[in-house]
């Protein structure tokens, strides 16, 4: 079960972990912030850690070894709870680990960005990526409980580009059109970190994310529709290198050209092409390809896409505001089309 709460204490925290051995992996960035307050508050449960360098590079099959060389040579066993401290990468990373080693442990989300917090910690989704194709290797693997802190000090000190977590998860577009008019009226109240505001929308996008994957946990179906924009987005992470675009900034400009594609099929019209992408941009996202990036390019690295079959690219597009459908019929030209567009 996956309990999301405004984390303002460790009390509910030590009440999961129960009789687990509690090993915290973060990075180098979040540790300052805040290991050594979570190592005090769970000091009667002899605590260990393990610090990753901070970057999308390092969701990798390499730092997965490191990780759990760091169990066996610690000798952790099955009562043991790994705690993920910090963004996607770290608990992506953690996730998977904990859903591999001595086939599986329990593991508790504390995601520290925007991004993990309305997205990746919720939903069970574990992997590491491949030079060939990002988290490509990874399993459903559910946390215990996640924790949010909206006060936590990697919250408050983000730049407002960094807003675009909000954005990249755009349930608003997918599920529910209330939502997307929330940022369309409260952007200013967003990038001024309104606390209210924040705790609205973290609980809101995880309140939907929760209602699809109890659906569809191993996304066959609906749950498919949460990657409205990555199958472009992954293309471009692959393609620039991992960490050289965020991955929030990717799913954006992912998201526009999904509804410029569903727009050419006449399933979306040119006023909420423009009202989509007007919001986007107002967020400092991009929404534009990289400069050097080709059509064959994208067409390389979609062709590899975890929603693809028999050899089919198939894409999340939208099908009117608020709803998306997983459609399978896109010509390799019409890509083309779009991008040299």
């Amino acid at each position: 079960m996956v309990i999301c709460i405004f984390f303002q204490d460790t009390g509910c925290l030590i009440h999961h972990i129960g009789d687990c051995r509690p090993i915290i992996i973060t990075n180098d960035t979040i540790a300052p912030l805040y290991l050594q307050q979570l190592l005090d508050s769970l000091s009667q449960q002899n605590p260990l850690h393990f610090i990753i360098p901070d970057g999308e590079q390092y969701k990798s099959l390499t730092w997965f070894e490191k990780i759990s060389a760091f169990l066996l040579e610690n000798n952790c066993g099955r009562d043991t709870c790994l705690i993920a401290l910090g963004g996607g990468v770290v608990g992506d990373l953690t996730g998977f680990v904990a859903a591999c080693y001595q086939r599986g442990v329990p593991f508790i989300q504390i995601p520290t960005t925007l991004l993990s917090q309305v997205d990746s910690s919720v939903g069970g989704k574990t992997a590491v990526n491949h030079p060939l194709g990002k988290n490509m290797i990874g399993s459903f693997y559910q946390p215990q409980a996640v924790f949010v802190d909206t006060r936590s000090p990697s919250i408050l000190s983000l730049p407002v580009s960094l807003l675009q977590a909000l954005l990249k998860r755009q349930h608003g577009l997918i599920y529910d059109t209330e939502l997307f008019a929330y940022l369309e009226q409260n952007i200013t109240q967003l990038q001024q970190l309104d606390e209210a505001c924040l705790q609205h929308i973290i609980f809101r996008c995880c309140e939907i994310k929760a209602l699809i994957v109890a659906q569809d946990e191993k996304e066959q179906g609906l749950r498919a529709l949460l990657n409205l924009g990555h199958t472009f987005a992954h293309a471009i992470e692959a393609q620039m290198g991992y960490g050289v675009w965020l991955h929030g900034e990717a799913v954006a400009t992912g998201m526009v050209l999904a509804a410029k594609l569903a727009h050419t099929r006449n399933d979306l019209t040119q006023q909420d092409l423009e009202r989509i992408a007007t919001l986007i941009a107002a967020y400092n996202l991009p929404i534009d390809i990289p400069n050097d990036m080709t059509s064959e390019q994208f067409l390389l690295h979609m062709r590899k896409d975890k929603k693809n079959k028999k050899g089919t690219i198939r894409f999340i597009l939208p099908t009117e505001f608020g709803q998306c459908a997983l459609v399978d019929d896109v010509s390799d030209d019409q890509v083309r089309a779009l991008i040299e567009q």
